[in-house]
């Protein structure tokens, strides 16, 4: 029996196809190029980590200082408290003139009031304007950007000559006046226009049908479908109004009343300064509003979540 031997070309095709004796690919910079990645890759887990240090020093000296007496503040300020003391606290709270205890009211109720306040008109003019189409609703737009973009430093001595002319200056219904125009109304327009947009118009129209007014609508129908877009304005307007400084300062005036805000600032002497009381202010100026962000922090992520299954 004759058995036929394979010739060159077809034994190379054989081995070619089976992987025997096939050459590697070559790895051209392979390790040139993988070197640079994981430099890239430690360098921004650094600056990431340099970056959330400056953000969270300041939070950490105001929790680690407002337990500490002045002698071990001065001594190391950043060390942690051992043994821990409320006297910082204990002094804020019981100073001759009531600064804090009155300052945390006050501003307690001037960022109610004024959130409380400016959500129905923000809600309420949202809803006009995104039922609205053309030039007339990009004029408002406009004008309720320019709230947005104007520094409030700007438009703050026109608005204490105005509150001075209707004779609400150096009172706090005109600071609660004041927090009803610039920037918080428009923050809280433009987020309710976002949300608005998608309310669907069949509802709209159904309950007009019905026999509905648009104040009924508003109120009835539609802001039960944006409650995370309220819970949003409020947690944002709160904090804003909370913090505020230039506003009190100078509608109020430094002799009329304080907000906690200037009531920190008031406490600081001219020669100088009880550190440790200073941190103790700091620390219950801060403490409130977390406590009220984790008191409505499930409603707000229910709310948020509301609308995204049916």
């Amino acid at each position: 029996m004759t058995t036929v031997a394979p010739s060159g070309g077809t034994r190379e095709r054989t081995r070619l196809a089976s992987g025997i004796g096939a050459v590697p690919p070559a790895r051209t910079g392979t390790r040139s190029t993988a070197r640079p990645r994981r430099f890239g890759g430690r360098l921004r887990v650094l600056v990431a980590a340099a970056v959330t240090l400056l953000f969270v020093a300041p939070i950490y000296l105001m929790l680690v200082n407002a337990f500490k007496p002045q002698d071990d503040i001065l001594a190391n300020p950043i060390a942690p408290p051992w043994p821990p003391t409320l006297e910082n606290i204990t002094q804020a709270l019981t100073r001759p003139d009531n600064l804090i205890p009155l300052g945390l009211r006050n501003s307690l109720i001037v960022a109610v009031v004024s959130v409380a306040l400016l959500v129905p008109l923000g809600s309420a003019f949202s809803f006009y304007i995104s039922r609205k189409q053309g030039r007339t609703k990009a004029a408002i737009l406009v004008a309720f950007a320019a709230g947005l973009m104007i520094p409030p430093q700007v438009t703050l001595l026109p608005t204490i000559q105005i509150l001075t002319w209707l004779g609400l200056d150096h009172s706090y219904p005109g600071l609660i006046l004041a927090n009803l125009g610039g920037g918080y109304l428009s923050f809280a327009v433009f987020v309710y226009v976002g949300f608005m947009r998608s309310v669907p118009d069949e509802i709209i129209q159904a309950a007009r049908l019905d026999g509905a007014s648009g104040l009924r609508v508003w109120w009835q129908i539609v802001m039960p479908l944006v409650r995370p877009a309220t819970a949003t304005v409020v947690i944002f307007l709160t904090l804003w109004i909370w913090n505020d400084f230039l506003n009190p300062l100078f509608i109020l005036g430094p002799l009329q009343g304080q907000t906690i805000t200037t009531g920190l600032y008031l406490t600081i002497g001219q020669y100088s300064v009880d550190y440790g009381q200073l941190f103790g202010i700091m620390f219950l100026a801060g403490i409130l509003p977390v406590i009220g962000y984790l008191t409505v922090q499930k409603q707000f992520v229910a709310g948020l979540t509301s609308g995204a299954t049916k």
